[in-house]
């Protein structure tokens, strides 16, 4: 796979399908560090009824190949960075980084104050890569089978 990030455009109804196969590229190497029978929630996530309801975005690539999405959930009083994915083909192109510049486009377009977000326990490199885009972990706690470590970035 090849190609650079040319834009990131709303996802449409026909999107979805490749939207799972980008999840479980993206987050199968995360299935050894869970507890047995644990799959990490965007692979259990039905991405026909998240464009829908979401507001997702994916990354296109000059040769149409869609390398990543980003799934935003407005709220009253934040905006709820759902998920974001980059095919492990495409990680360290700068992808993730638009992704995260888009979600704070966003914010700042519904004048929200702030974004949060919320990661596994075991997903420490997605953990480094919020501290590092200036978020702060406000909390740690088991939301059912999931260990999840909370994040917000004020803007």
């Amino acid at each position: 796979m090849t190609g650079s990030p040319v834009g990131l455009r709303a996802a449409t109804t026909e999107d979805a399908p490749i939207l799972a196969e980008l999840a479980v590229a993206a987050y199968s190497i995360y299935l050894p560090r869970l507890p047995a029978g644990v799959r990490p929630g965007p692979l259990q996530t039905d991405y026909q009824a998240a464009v829908e309801r979401d507001e997702v975005w994916v990354a296109e690539l000059d040769d149409g190949v869609v390398a990543g999405f980003l799934i935003l959930v407005r709220q009253e009083d934040h905006l709820l960075l759902e998920n974001v994915a980059v095919h492990p083909a495409f990680q360290g192109r700068g992808i993730g980084r638009a992704f995260l510049e888009l979600a704070e486009q966003r914010a700042a377009a519904y004048e929200l104050p702030s974004i949060r977000l919320y990661t596994h326990a075991v997903m420490v490199e997605n953990q480094q890569l919020y501290e590092r885009w200036g978020y702060v972990e406000t909390a740690r706690r088991r939301d059912g089978e999931f260990e999840r470590v909370f994040y917000e970035k004020d803007l």
